[in-house]
């Protein structure tokens, strides 16, 4: 397994889930879940978020295939560094939309550099 294709196919098997159930889930017709596990058509960054998110894993690893993993990091941007540890005081309906709209940023990025190769 080695695409985002074979990733999302195995991760909604895992979690039992039939291709209309899961596009039920993330607001898109099953064709699209289809589409997408056929490597056919890719979704947008706000849908791979919700995808993410329905299937318990991030956007990274789900369209790259990277797991998260502990890493010690030196911030050298102490401005950002402040304004994460800023979210952590949010409640958890707060922390939630700034992770998604984080992750559908940074996939949007992504998709942005795809498309320009």
């Amino acid at each position: 397994m080695n695409n985002f294709a074979d990733r999302l196919k195995q991760l909604r098997k895992q979690q039992g889930l039939s291709q209309s159930q899961l596009g039920d889930l993330v607001g898109v017709h099953y064709n699209h879940i289809g589409r997408y596990e056929r490597g056919t058509s890719l979704p947008s960054a706000d849908v791979l978020s919700k995808l993410a998110d329905v299937l318990d894993v991030s956007s990274d690893y789900l369209y790259e295939g990277e797991r998260d993993s502990a890493v010690v990091v030196d911030f050298e941007d102490r401005e950002l560094l402040q304004h994460f540890l800023d979210v952590q005081n949010l409640d958890d309906v707060d922390k939630q939309l700034v992770k998604e709209f984080l992750g559908a940023f940074l996939v949007k990025k992504k998709l942005q550099e795809l498309v320009s190769i």
